[in-house]
């Protein structure tokens, strides 16, 4: 008999919430009682999960009383506070924010490049940003079969990365401008910036916060993130980020340099065979992939496979994923996955 768990979900309420319940029951995860958390404001909220009725509860340290597997998805200061709570508890935390990404005892994991890291764990495991989940989904094959000199990443990111809110106020600013009327601007580039930004038939080249030299936070998780995940810690990586006014599934564009030769065949092959990664490209058939494409799915798609030819050995890639699913909800979930087999 398969052994069952009880699983806690913090920020049930919330888009990636609700994604990590959907596909908890998608991917039929063993759970046992199933306890759905959220912030006072939403305490006593009825959601349907597999034919029955749960009331969301106040997330407190006492919420993790018996809980296994806890997944949070309520932002970096829920995080900080209740996910040590949580590990007291004995529950396995699979956290969702940026609150321990980076903390050299903590393991950053996406199952298809470094299942291994998810084993090392001491109560808690980071899961890493949206961005650069599906950015090395696709990069570590190549760099196993080329070897990595140098990586330049541009992404065009989907306005779900900044919640349910800001998504409605997109499409609320695209009949607004249809029609004629002023449109409201709220939510982009972050809720609280000094000023905010129309997105609706515009791009933002601002994800979060500005930190050194310039660069957003999120381009910096790319950096930093991706030379933890990949154990390349002196990799030459530089990201910009822009946000689109496309409802789901990031794109990236990402320009690669070698330190060996690789041909796109040889890049297209080696894609193929690679675990998570669906490879759509037939330029003479104007196949690509599209954000159309991934939402609703797991995989990273990967097309545009072509020569850069102002460096030896070059390649650029585009790269397309469920920023909601893979890049947060279904990556959450694999990590627990692995665990449980051991």
């Amino acid at each position: 008999m398969t052994k069952k768990y009880n699983v806690a979900v913090v920020g049930a309420t919330g888009m990636v919430g609700q994604k990590m319940i959907q596909v908890l029951q998608e991917r039929r995860f063993p759970i046992n009682r199933l306890k759905l958390l959220a912030s006072a404001r939403s305490v006593d909220l009825k959601i349907q999960v597999g034919g029955q009725e749960y009331s969301v509860e106040e997330a407190v340290p006492a919420s993790f009383e018996g809980v296994d597997f806890a997944f949070f998805s309520a932002g970096e200061a829920v995080s900080r506070e209740l996910a040590p709570e949580a590990v007291k508890r004995g529950a396995i935390v699979i956290d969702n924010s940026n609150a321990f990404r980076l903390e050299e005892k903590v393991p950053l994991v996406v199952p298809e490049v470094n299942p291994e890291a998810a084993f090392k764990h001491n109560g808690l495991i980071a899961n890493p940003n949206c961005s650069t989940i599906q950015m090395v989904v696709a990069l570590q094959p190549l760099h196993r079969a080329a070897g990595l000199k140098r990586v330049v990443a541009a992404t065009y990111q989907a306005v779900s990365g900044a919640g349910r809110e800001a998504v409605e106020e997109l499409f609320n600013q695209c009949r607004a401008v249809l029609e004629g009327r002023e449109a409201t601007c709220e939510y982009i580039p972050h809720k609280g910036a000094a000023r905010h930004y129309q997105l609706a038939f515009n791009l933002v080249p601002q994800l979060d916060v500005f930190v050194e030299d310039d660069y957003t936070k999120e381009e910096m998780k790319m950096v930093y993130e991706t030379r933890k995940i990949m154990g390349i810690p002196d990799l030459a990586i530089t990201a910009t980020t822009v946000r689109v006014p496309v409802a789901n599934g990031h794109s990236e564009v990402l320009n690669i340099e070698f330190q060996n030769p690789i041909t796109p065949q040889e890049a297209r092959e080696v894609l193929e065979k690679a675990p998570g990664v669906v490879v759509r490209d037939d330029p003479a058939q104007l196949i690509y992939p599209m954000p159309l494409d991934a939402d609703g799915r797991d995989e990273v798609y990967v097309g545009r496979i072509r020569r850069d030819r102002s460096v030896p050995y070059g390649l650029n890639l585009w790269v397309v994923a469920d920023n909601i699913r893979k890049g947060a909800a279904t990556n959450s979930i694999q990590i627990a996955e692995l665990l449980l087999q051991g």
